[in-house]
């Protein structure tokens, strides 16, 4: 089974988060780094987009079960 890459606007969308917003968690290693799809082309791979905002909405929830 493949795998759908998706453009920053859709990662955008997705997330909520700007896109410097992005690049800066990407250099943190706190965000999926990119797919080089040419040379000014890149995108991201929807399972780590999906896999990211899992994650996020789990560390939300396990912070609120401790307040």
């Amino acid at each position: 089974m493949g795998n759908k890459i998706i453009r920053l606007y859709e990662v955008e969308s997705k997330t909520g988060l700007s896109s410097s917003t992005i690049y800066l968690r990407i250099k943190e290693k706190q965000f999926p780094p990119s797919v080089n799809l040419g040379k000014r082309a890149v995108g991201w791979l929807v399972s780590d987009i999906e896999e990211w905002i899992d994650q996020r909405v789990k560390i939300s929830r396990d912070i609120k079960k401790v307040e």
